[in-house]
């Protein structure tokens, strides 16, 4: 069951609403729950078992982390939650690419390969993976106490607008909220704004060129002309930020149906001038994520010069194996490390005396070509795509203009702008702000404050977005092409 699926929008969230806001408040956790596990095993069925397994199991370690004093012991606590939690993923997410990577090696010294059926890969496991280390790590380190209600720790790790595709939500971030959240009608019509928001932005231009991607994609080598490679790498730069930081949108929209208020998770990172500008921007949650518990754990930069290298090369690599278990995320991850170090060991301060347009073509060069391996299905594929883009492939040809219709041309556009931040208005919170008379837009907060007189202002934006949200259903509701990109990760 997907956001932008008709059972979600027309019979899931009606009656959860009608449900949720019908309850006494304390059991309105134990709806969300309820709802959230439905929403799981609607697609997953037996793995809603994996996933409750994984949330006993953390809520045990959280309160044995509690009620130990011992360093010796909570060490070992945490060390099995780490164990635990990893082991899940090793299980469910890595196991066919160790196994083939095995069979690789055995085969070189003429050794019978190992035969064994991998498991099904669960929607969503990288994600409560990650909120489970959160809530351990945060118990052990005191940021946080140990929660002692089930209902409620068991929300916060399968909370649907979360679930299945993030963000990555933080135990401190969102532990008073889980008790106590403020059920405002300015938070709530925020949410149905924010949610529309990310809809349209889904269904009427990540979807449109993430088809055109598909297509251009999945042609033979002796197809593949450096028209049409470069055509299907614009395409998917713009639908794996439209379709992610949709999903994010649709996510926090959701949430603030409920009392909840995640942070942001996307800041517009395609206006980056540098990689570490960009993953100040790029899937932010992922990034403090990584930062708090695995860079600064690591050492972070108070090692010397070269470990705070290994350092970022290490994060990184996981970071790509965290995407999925092939070694085409392995490559990207490695990718963003390297420019990384790059610019620590000198390349920023070269990047500073350059004018900005020059700054921003760098980051987009460097970010677009590592999509075409996070896209590609193997390293041969994407060494493949990358000598057809210098012409190193099929030989040139117009054959890729077939594919560039007005619909393609449109969405192009209008996905640039929206990358762009020119369309931040309809994504802004709004702030009233009685002595001020005039609008301002802070991108980088994504709010916006108006003054008394802008009811106008906010009649208007809620009119486009009802509009966008009608084309986007009508998308739906005629069956056009809809991926679940998420799948692999």
């Amino acid at each position: 069951m997907l956001f932008s699926s008709p059972v979600f929008l027309f019979l899931f969230m009606p009656l959860l609403l009608l449900v949720y806001w019908s309850v006494p408040r304390p059991l309105r956790n134990s709806v969300l729950l309820v709802a959230s596990l439905v929403f799981y095993a609607w697609g997953e069925r037996f793995f809603a078992l994996v996933m409750l397994g994984s949330i006993f199991g953390n809520w045990l370690l959280g309160l044995a982390l509690d009620a130990l004093t011992d360093p010796g012991r909570r060490k070992l606590v945490v060390a099995a939650a780490v164990v635990l939690n990893i082991g899940l993923l090793a299980v469910f997410k890595y196991s066919e690419f160790l196994i083939a990577n095995l069979n690789a090696l055995l085969e070189t010294v003429g050794i019978a390969p190992v035969t064994v059926v991998a498991p099904h890969l669960p929607l969503g496991i990288s994600f409560f993976t990650f909120h489970a280390l959160s809530y351990v790590i945060d118990v052990y380190r005191g940021v946080a106490r140990a929660q002692r209600r089930p209902v409620d720790f068991a929300l916060y790790i399968a909370f649907f607008p979360q679930l299945i595709a993030g963000p990555i939500i933080r135990y401190h971030d969102i532990s008073d909220q889980l008790r106590r959240r403020p059920v405002t009608l300015e938070l709530a019509a925020s949410g149905i704004e924010r949610f529309l928001a990310g809809f349209g932005k889904k269904m009427l231009l990540a979807n449109p060129l993430g088809e055109v991607a598909d297509r251009i994609f999945a042609l033979p080598a002796a197809e593949l002309s450096p028209g049409a490679a470069w055509l299907g790498l614009l395409c998917y730069t713009l639908q794996i930020y439209l379709d992610f930081s949709a999903y994010s949108d649709m996510a926090i929209g959701l949430a603030r149906l409920f009392g909840f208020t995640f942070l942001e998770n996307f800041n517009y990172p395609y206006l980056s001038q540098s990689l570490q500008e960009f993953w100040r921007r790029w899937h932010i949650s992922l990034s403090n994520w990584l930062r708090d518990y695995l860079y600064i754990p690591l050492g972070g930069n108070r090692v010397a010069p070269w470990r705070v290298y290994v350092n970022l090369a290490t994060v990184f690599l996981l970071c790509g194996l965290w995407h999925g278990a092939n070694w085409t995320f392995v490559v990207w991850g490695l990718i963003h490390g390297l420019f990384l170090i790059f610019e620590r060991l000198g390349l920023s301060t070269l990047l500073a005396r350059m004018p900005r347009l020059l700054r921003h073509a760098y980051t987009l060069a460097v970010v677009s070509l590592a999509w075409v391996f996070f896209r590609a299905t193997d390293l041969t594929h994407a060494i493949i795509y990358l000598k057809a883009m210098v012409g190193l492939g099929a030989g040139w040809s117009l054959d890729f203009l077939g594919d560039i219709d007005p619909l393609v041309v449109i969405c192009l556009a209008l996905g640039s702008l929206a990358s762009a931040a020119v369309f931040s208005p309809l994504t802004a919170d709004w702030r009233l702000r009685r002595n001020q008379n005039q609008g301002r837009v802070d991108p980088d907060i994504r709010t916006l404050q108006i003054g008394q007189d802008g009811v106008v202002m906010m009649t208007g934006r809620l009119i486009v977005l009802l509009t966008i949200g009608l084309l986007a259903s009508s998308q739906v509701a005629a069956g056009t092409y809809n991926p679940f990109i998420y799948f692999r990760f």
